[in-house]
């Protein structure tokens, strides 16, 4: 099993909360409420330990809210490396209304970093040892739009692969400096990289795997909400229908396939049952409210209902 690091630039602190019903101007009384250390590659990080695995998380950490992420992310009893920033750690908000069993999230744009500290990030990514990389979540602002590019292309160099869960302008300068194990875009985020709608899972297949054959990234897996996934490879493209589940929550579903995923590819599972792994835990993840992320009985059982591949017509 190889082990993994992960990377997270815009890191929050999830809060979640239950409340009756969402009204304007009055004052909510709250309760079910939870804190978790979250961001992209925190949550990968969680999740592939959980599942086995072992990962360092590499993420950046500052003021007053620094130090309360920094104390989650112990709890979680996850081993971690803080880069230190001057701005305050960003805090998101998810609030389920009981009354329609809707969910209202409140993400923050998180703290403007300056060179000195995304320069720190490829300092402390450059000397740890793990052979992959997670590189997940949004890009802070003050960071370049190539900073993901400008990374991949570093770690490479060093013979480590490198795994992007990312969007708009940092998933498209990566996208296209190329060279990526795994790339996992949304529906949405593919057709926002191509500059164009994708109205039926053929052509999220055909678009997918055109990423493949122009070398950006040896596996792509479009994740299509409530529809199920699509996975692009050298041999071709399959598809995974989504499962018939009731899900209470929309928080980390992405980060639980990815961490699924590579999980599975860490240890040499074929790249199928790597991606069946993964749709299981991006249903797993959504299946309560709140922060948790995908838990490994719940992966265990809904990795029964997940349908072998199907593959997509070339």
């Amino acid at each position: 099993m190889k082990s993994i690091a992960t990377l997270t630039m815009n890191p929050t602190i999830d809060v979640s909360y239950d409340v009756g019903k969402v009204r304007h101007t009055h004052k909510m009384r709250t309760d079910n409420e939870w804190y978790a250390p979250g961001g992209g590659g925190i949550n990968v990080a969680r999740v592939f330990v959980r599942l086995g695995g072992h990962a360092r998380c590499f993420y950046m950490s500052g003021g007053a809210t620094g130090p309360a992420l920094d104390g989650l992310i112990d709890l979680h009893q996850l081993v971690r490396t803080r880069i230190p920033i001057n701005g305050p750690t960003r805090i998101a908000s998810a609030v389920l209304e009981r009354e329609t069993a809707k969910e209202y999230r409140f993400t923050p744009s998180g703290p403007t970093l300056s060179r000195h500290e995304w320069e720190a990030c490829s300092e402390a990514l450059a000397v740890d040892k793990a052979p992959i990389v997670v590189i997940s979540g949004s890009l802070p602002p003050g960071a370049p739009d190539d900073y993901y590019a400008m990374l991949g292309k570093a770690l490479r160099t060093q013979g480590k692969e490198v795994v992007l869960d990312t969007s708009g302008k940092g998933l498209r300068h990566a996208l296209d400096a190329g060279g990526l194990m795994l790339v996992k875009p949304s529906q949405g985020e593919l057709e926002d990289y191509l500059g164009r709608a994708l109205g039926d899972p053929q052509a999220i297949a055909e678009a997918a795997r055109a990423i493949v054959d122009a070398g950006k990234a040896q596996y792509v897996a479009v994740t299509m909400g409530h529809r199920g996934a699509i996975l692009a490879h050298r041999k071709g493209t399959a598809i995974l229908p989504g499962l018939q589940i009731e899900a209470a929550s929309a928080v980390g579903a992405g980060d639980s396939f990815v961490a699924a995923m590579v999980f599975a590819l860490a240890r040499g599972d074929d790249v199928g049952e790597a991606f069946r792994l993964g749709l299981a835990a991006g249903s797993a993840a959504v299946l309560r409210a709140g922060t948790g992320l995908a838990h490994p009985v719940d992966i265990d059982r809904l990795l029964n209902q997940v349908a072998e591949i199907s593959p997509v017509a070339p």
